[in-house]
């Protein structure tokens, strides 16, 4: 094997083990813009130079990581859509896009696959999303370190990505065996009157690139669970993950046997025509999508037209309360956290914070200083905290936000790009923005490291501008006065679908109710009953006697169809 060869063959494994990995007595390093290799004889080493720098090692190391995980080449070399990195701007794949004919007939052996998949009972279905459970975290490091290279997530992000889908899985085994029914008092003698849940049909998802598999993961293990077959539209900025996760998918039915039918769960890689085609089709009875809300709301009215029905986790603009008695400290690092990771790219980043006036001069200036040295650049080369915008369109709409805020009024704190690899990526310093009041950009959403800051003086007053956006995902407040917090939890308190007390707006993992209100959706993805929104309803009357009592006190007596009447 050539040095260059093995170079490719290894490289992931080096990155995220962070020290040698000896391969056939070889094994490497890198020296900044030049691949060092080191010839191991395991009693003695020597080392070589290659020459390859780092930006041009992400293709052959997506290939490397896809092969590994079992994706056909022939899925993403010869294709039409291109995908290129974040973190360099790199094309690392051209994968193949489905046509509009193959789409309708991938989406009809879907519903042939349902027709199969129903009958089979649902312990037995959650073994299937077990055994891909198994699947993911045996390949936990190869698809969480795709998930960096094909979004720009730092390391750790990547990996906690495969680990939500982990932790579905499990919860979704768990609800295997919880899809009850009941038992209603009948006002009728002699009568029994239940309510039971069946498979709903193929369930349609589409996911946005800043949580390219877990979304995936939210409604498949799910869906699977509860008897239906997934067909997924991934984002076209993401479809490396998505072939990654179905073949994974592929591996563990294959392990589960013949009871698991074939396009059980599907992909449709292609353009936003491909998503109208299957949020049209009525062969697809539930719609899961997440992304932008005007993506969110196109997809919802499509659905209602035809009575389908969709489950929406759309953007959040949230917001989060520093109230006077907040933990400062833990109000720091939640706040920096929750505006700044993923790039502030993320559906439940924060976007908003209210600070009390009697708190604003303390907390303001600290966390202005974290903007100042938080660690922006390639996260596969260092330890940096905050990596690329996905794109230029979102560097874009970053500036033109911030331009507006200006205008507005308000004094900005960072914003500025930052060179990493020059100007085929999209580096940019998180941005803190001191508002004088909630208006012009803060009351839009950008997915891009904002954080808009502004001061009240009442708690009453900070929960109606916290409340006065469109969108209503996610909340949290910062307090240790408890009358603070249960007033911020009651009915007149947040309005959002998550509402979090000392911590950021983040998601309420995976037990929790994940979904928005207002613009940002409805319909739960996770959570005690979310199972409901994957199957249909039904009611039984059951008459055990021998007489036909009816409700209500309703009388209707005949003879009997006598000869005589």
């Amino acid at each position: 094997m050539a040095v260059s060869d093995l170079i490719l063959t290894v490289f992931w494994r080096f990155t995220q083990t962070g020290k040698y990995v000896p391969v056939r007595g070889e094994c490497f390093r890198d020296h900044l813009d030049v691949r060092v290799v080191t010839v191991c004889e395991w009693d003695k080493c020597y080392e070589t130079q290659t020459g390859r720098t780092m930006a041009a090692s992400l293709r052959s190391e997506v290939t490397t990581l896809l092969d590994s995980l079992g994706v056909s080449a022939d899925l993403y070399t010869r294709g039409t859509l291109a995908v290129t990195s974040p973190l360099t701007g790199e094309r690392i794949a051209e994968v193949a896009e489905i046509s509009a004919e193959d789409a309708k007939a991938t989406i009809g052996r879907a519903a042939e696959a349902f027709r199969v998949w129903r009958t089979v009972p649902a312990p037995r279905r959650g073994e299937l999303v077990r055994l891909l459970g198994e699947e993911l975290r045996a390949n936990k490091e190869a698809l969480g370190r795709l998930v960096t290279l094909e979004v720009g997530k730092v390391p750790s992000e990547g990996l906690g990505e495969v680990q939500e889908m982990i932790d579905i899985c499990d919860f979704a085994v768990g609800m295997s065996r919880q899809l009850y029914g009941l038992t209603i008092p009948s006002e009728r003698p002699d009568h029994r009157l239940t309510e039971q849940w069946h498979p709903v049909g193929p369930v349609g998802i589409i996911s946005a690139f800043n949580f390219p598999v877990a979304v995936w993961s939210w409604n498949a293990a799910l869906a699977l669970v509860c008897g239906d077959s997934v067909i997924w539209k991934p984002s076209e900025k993401t479809p490396l993950t998505a072939l990654a996760t179905q073949a994974l998918f592929l591996k563990a039915a294959a392990r589960f046997g013949t009871d698991a039918p074939a396009a059980l769960s599907t992909l449709l890689v292609g353009g936003r025509d491909i998503g109208e085609l299957m949020v049209e089709d009525r062969r697809v009875p539930v719609i899961s999508a997440t992304g932008s809300t005007r993506m969110g709301r196109d997809v919802g009215e499509r659905v209602a037209r035809r009575f389908g029905h969709s489950i929406l986790e759309l953007g959040g603009n949230n917001a989060s309360i520093v109230t006077p008695s907040a933990d400062l400290d833990l109000t720091l690092r939640a706040v920096a956290f929750g505006a700044m990771g993923t790039a502030g790219q993320r559906c439940t980043t924060l976007r908003r914070l209210f600070v009390h006036s009697s708190v604003y001069d303390t907390l303001v200036p600290k966390l202005v200083n974290v903007y100042r040295s938080i660690s922006v650049g390639n996260p596969i080369e260092g330890a940096a905290l905050v990596g690329p915008l996905i794109d230029a369109a979102s560097f874009t709409m970053m500036q033109d936000s911030l331009k507006a805020a200006a205008d507005a009024g308000g004094m900005v704190h960072g914003g500025t790009r930052v060179d990493v690899n020059g100007e085929a990526s999209f580096y940019v310093r998180p941005a803190l923005v001191e508002m004088p009041s909630q208006l012009g950009p803060v009351l839009e959403e950008t997915f891009a490291p904002i954080l808009y800051v502004m001061k009240y003086d009442t708690l009453d007053a900070a929960i109606v501008l916290q409340n006065d956006v469109v969108q209503g995902l996610s909340s949290s407040i910062f307090a240790t006065d408890i009358r603070e917090v249960e007033q911020f939890l009651s009915a007149r308190g947040s309005d959002c679908g998550i509402a979090n007390v000392n911590m950021g707006p983040s998601g309420a993992e995976i037990g929790g109710a994940f979904g928005g209100e207002k613009e940002t959706g409805g319909g739960r993805e996770s959570g005690s009953d979310s199972w409901k929104a994957y199957m249909r309803r039904q009611t039984n009357a059951i008459n055990y006697g021998r007489t036909l009592p009816l409700a209500q006190g309703v009388t209707f007596d005949v003879d009997g169809g006598s000869a005589e009447a």
